[in-house]
């Protein structure tokens, strides 16, 4: 069967899909002249500081979820100050800080939760629950949770 005009001929099998995709929808020119540039197939771009925490966060979730605790809040703002999670169960209610680190190289996730962010942390957790009267009556608890060479570590009652 014949190409049509101005489309390069359909690659190898053993190509990738997406450079196989691309060779078909450009001009020849154009699919030869990408396909000229070394280590493209395997570009892998290394996650941003927000992908990775965004991930451990997500994750973090996960884990109170699976384990009775029902989300009250994510990323919620609140005197002026970011709480990753609030999470429930019973009458406790959890102001969860996640951390994580792009690689080991990076130091420890848990040291970035100096005592200025412990303090920042209960401040806004206070706003967050005047904000809030209905938990007024429930114990409260500080976790940490850090993401370490993919694996979760929770830090209960971490201050």
């Amino acid at each position: 069967m014949a190409e049509p005009p101005g489309r390069a001929a359909r690659p190898e099998a053993g190509s990738s899909v997406a450079s196989r995709l691309l060779a078909w929808m450009l001009p020849a020119s154009a699919a030869s002249e990408r396909a000229s540039h070394p280590g493209d197939e395997q570009h892998s771009a290394k996650p941003s500081n927000r992908a990775v925490g965004t991930r451990a966060e997500r994750r973090a979730l996960w884990h109170y979820r699976l384990r009775g605790y029902r989300i009250l809040a994510t990323n919620a703002w609140a005197g002026g100050y970011e709480l990753d999670l609030v999470v429930r169960r019973g009458r406790t209610v959890v102001f969860c800080e996640v951390k994580s680190k792009g690689g080991p190289g990076l130091g420890d996730p848990l040291e970035m939760v100096t005592a200025e962010k412990q303090r920042r942390i209960a401040r806004a957790a206070e706003t967050w629950l005047a904000a809030h009267p209905q938990l007024r009556g429930c114990e409260t608890r500080f976790d940490v949770v850090a993401e370490r060479e993919g694996k979760l570590e929770r830090v209960a009652n971490a201050f």
